[in-house]
């Protein structure tokens, strides 16, 4: 079968388009598989409210990663692989805090490095944490009463009149 020039170009151009498609569509959707060097820390959390693989990590606001896994330890602990751009440097005494975009928006991994001199590698362990806010728990404790008021006076207490 004989093909044309023309079958051939048009062939050729639909092919490099699928490329760019799919090279810019790994691209914007933060794929690994592009060129970026990254690493894999992990942090230990009592409870990770929700937070799901594919989650940003984030260091003053700015994105340095995504939350690669959420898996179950022996001890009944929460470990997150957050996987880190290889660029990115954090001391070894990093603080990882589990946060909510707006009231009710997804979660993300929150980073606050601290003063160390030596920076994490990759496999390290973060210990130092803050597992996520249980918006439910709190609602019910203050709806129920459960919330220390020891410094408000009870609805039954009068004023002293002198």
């Amino acid at each position: 079968m004989k093909y044309s020039a023309l079958e051939l170009a048009v062939g050729a151009l639909v092919l490099a388009g699928l490329a760019a498609i799919a090279f810019f569509a790994l691209s914007i959707g933060g794929g690994t598989l592009i060129g970026r060097d990254t690493y894999l820390v992990k942090a230990r959390f009592t409870n990770v409210g929700g937070l799901k693989p594919g989650a940003n990590v984030a260091v003053s606001g700015v994105n340095v990663g995504k939350v690669e896994s959420v898996v179950l330890d022996d001890a009944f602990s929460a470990i997150v692989g957050l996987r880190l751009h290889g660029d990115v440097k954090l001391p070894e005494d990093t603080i990882a805090s589990i946060r909510t975009t707006g009231l009710i928006g997804d979660k993300f991994v929150a980073l606050s490095p601290g003063g160390a001199l030596d920076d994490l590698a990759a496999g390290d362990l973060i210990v130092e944490t803050e597992s996520a806010v249980d918006l439910e728990s709190l609602i019910s404790r203050f709806a129920f009463g459960n919330v220390n008021s020891a410094a408000a006076p009870a609805a039954n207490d009068q004023p002293a009149t002198p």
